[in-house]
This record gives C-alpha cells, structure tokens and sequence, in this order.
C-alpha cells in the first residue's frame, strides 16, 4: 500500500491508501476526492487529472511520456513545467511509496 495526500486549492488535505499498481487518477475518484474528475478513464486523453506533485517527490517519478506532454498542455489550469502530472500515469508501488499533490483550483 502507498499513500498519497491530495492538497486541495483550498489547502485541505486528504490523504488515502492506494494498492500497488492504483493510479493516483483512480484513487482521488475511488476515495471521492474533490477536484479529480478522471473523465477520460486514465487514457491521458483530457488533462481532469491534472495535479502538481511537491517537489521533495519529483525526482523518483518517471520521465513524462509524449501522450502526456501533449494532454498537459491542453489542461484548463496553469502548467507548472517542472511540477504538472496527469494523475493517471503515476501508480502506487511502481512510481511512488508516498506522494503529495496539488490539485489544481479547476479541471475543466
């Protein structure tokens, strides 16, 4: 089990437990997160999981692939370019044991 903190616009934080292999797409909508909406399934096809991960997590991550480079630049809020993920390409376990992100303030 991993766990990830969702930091909302507002500053609340969830923290939930993800299953090796879960997305952190899957679990925000698993577990109600408000700002996650995971329109597209997790086929990085519509940026609805847009979250910036504090940097402390940034460097165990893997590289961004060019599916979601793409998706990102047509994600509603700001870019961060060293900071903004789709929440559906990183998973439990694979990517990360522990992880805090940001959602952004809107998704669509």
């Amino acid at each position: 089990m991993s766990e990830i903190t969702f930091v909302a616009a507002c500053g609340k934080e969830t923290t939930v437990e993800a299953k090796d292999g879960v997305s952190i797409m899957k679990a925000a909508v698993a577990n109600s997160v408000p700002g996650i909406i995971g329109e597209c399934g997790g086929q990085a096809m519509c940026a609805t999981c847009h979250v910036y991960v504090r940097d402390e997590f940034l460097e165990a991550l893997p590289p961004i692939s060019d599916d979601e480079e793409e998706m990102l630049e047509e994600a509603t809020a700001p870019r961060d370019e060293e900071r903004s993920r789709l929440g559906c390409q990183l998973h439990a376990g694979n990517d990360f044991e522990k992880i805090i992100v940001e959602i952004p303030g809107s998704q669509i």
